[in-house]
């Protein structure tokens, strides 16, 4: 779905490249699909017939990087499939995704990385970085092919979805992955102490009746893995981090220098537990001041008790822990922001909270609810929030991309950080509508997506001359 390159002008935005550490009112030139130039001769450089999107007032950064995403393809296109995660991608301000391995076959030889990466090439609206498995199946007993998975065009392995039990296995898929330079990435998850758990073990879970989900069953295995860093020199990447105590341990361990770091997503640092006991709940207490306004003029949602579009792996979890996520977040403990976009069928969905599949959608929401928890709510500066969705995990996994450096693939995010929208199943890109979050008012959206100088997707009501 890639059109010949384009060229085009974006005029007066403010523009903030975390990578250069630049924050400044300029215009950028996109020539044949990279940047030709930025600030006060990029106007003057572009011809006069060049197409010129007028900018002022919204933010211009480098393309967002989405490093945790489910795309589903192959086997599962009923969920969703390359074409529609990548059209919710490029809605939400995402210039490149990185799909996760646990398909049907999984990603876990040479063959189904060829096959995504022909399907990306075709029906793709954004870029499509891919990772390969750790172990074969994804069944945490034999390794996967690591080799061969790092010369079919892998940027990391994982068993997303599982985690690899065997200590020993870990060992060595980390030892490998260090011989090949790829990082490795975990879901933290000890099944020993988690057992059948369906949402946080707390206060919530025993009053629910619901079968607990323990923190320590995500803490120890990020206790695991830093101990295995340290033995084998490896990356780990830990996923999706929702504890207090995984925060902590990661803070040690990155203070000791060792190679580790981690993520989180916003329905960890924006709900927890109390959400599941429904809306009444979760207002009273946990919701109160969540992003230190009331978008929309104080307008809150309504969802009943048992919802299962509150049902993620992890399991949202207590305020304390929401408290620690955001800490770790704005002190730099945490790294990389992203969804662990994670779409499933309405049938799915729509059965008792045991029985429903774990996981959320997350593209077209995620940058507003960043917006709103970090920036807005003055945990973060814009830059510093910029970075953890472009240079931090461009650097992680060693993509080439996060920068508007002249030269650079010109892949561009504009977005309008104040922007009052409301979070609609019937506007949604994506094929699968498992979200918790719609209906709701949002602060801030991305307006025009830009990919190789080729506009993905732009708000036409929004830009003059778009």
């Amino acid at each position: 779905m890639f059109a010949p390159m384009n060229s085009l002008l974006l005029a007066g935005g403010r523009v903030i490249d975390p990578a250069d550490h630049s924050d400044f009112i300029a215009d950028v030139f996109i020539h044949d699909g990279k940047i030709a130039a930025v600030g006060r001769e990029a106007a003057a450089r572009a011809p006069r017939d060049i197409e010129r999107m007028d900018v002022s007032g919204l933010v211009v950064c480098p393309g967002l990087i989405d490093l945790h995403v489910h795309l589903r393809e192959p086997g599962q296109a009923a969920k969703e499939t390359i074409a529609t995660g990548t059209a919710a991608a490029a809605r939400g301000g995402f210039t490149s995704v990185v799909c996760m391995p646990n398909t049907s076959p999984a990603i876990d030889n040479s063959g189904t990385v060829a096959l995504i990466h022909d399907l990306a090439i075709d029906h793709g609206h954004v870029n499509v970085f891919i990772t390969g498995a750790i172990s074969k199946n994804i069944a945490g007993e034999e390794l996967a092919p690591v080799g061969s998975l790092k010369d079919a065009g892998v940027v990391a392995i994982t068993d997303d979805g599982h985690c690899v039990q065997n200590n020993e296995l870990m060992r060595r898929a980390l030892e490998y992955a260090r011989m090949f330079d790829l990082p490795v990435m975990d879901h933290c998850q000890d099944y020993s102490l988690v057992t059948d758990g369906v949402m946080h073990e707390g206060y919530w879970s025993t009053v629910l009746g619901l079968r607990g989900w323990p923190s320590a069953g995500e803490e120890m295995m990020v206790a695991r893995n830093i101990l295995l860093a340290g033995t084998t020199g490896a990356h780990v990447h830990c996923q999706h981090l929702s504890a207090a105590g995984s925060v902590q341990l990661l803070r040690e361990a990155k203070k000791r220098g060792l190679p580790i770091s981690g993520e989180a997503c916003p329905h960890h640092f924006t709900l927890t537990d109390a959400a599941v006991a429904g809306s009444d709940k979760f207002w009273a207490a946990d919701g109160k001041g969540i992003f230190g306004f009331h978008p929309g003029g104080g307008e809150r949602q309504d969802w009943p008790s048992y919802d299962t579009n509150f049902k993620m792996n992890p399991p949202v979890r207590s305020a304390l822990d929401r408290e620690a996520i955001l800490a770790g977040i704005a002190d730099g403990t945490i790294e990389i922001l992203c969804s662990d976009h994670a779409p499933h069928c309405d049938y799915e969905k729509e059965v008792e909270f045991d029985y429903a599949p774990f996981g959320i959608t997350g593209l077209e929401t995620e940058l507003s609810l960043s917006l709103m928890q970090l920036y807005h709510a003055q945990r973060l500066s814009l830059p510093d929030l910029i970075a953890k969705f472009t240079v931090n995990p461009a650097k992680l996994l060693r993509l080439g991309k996060g920068t508007l450096a002249v030269g650079a693939d010109a892949d561009v995010t504009v977005f309008d950080p104040d922007r009052l929208w409301r979070f609609d199943k019937a506007t949604s890109a994506s094929k699968s509508v498992n979200s918790p979050f719609y209906g709701w008012t949002l602060k801030g959206k991305a307006v025009a997506t830009i990919v190789a100088g080729r506009k993905a997707w732009v708000e036409e009501a929004k830009l003059v001359g778009a």
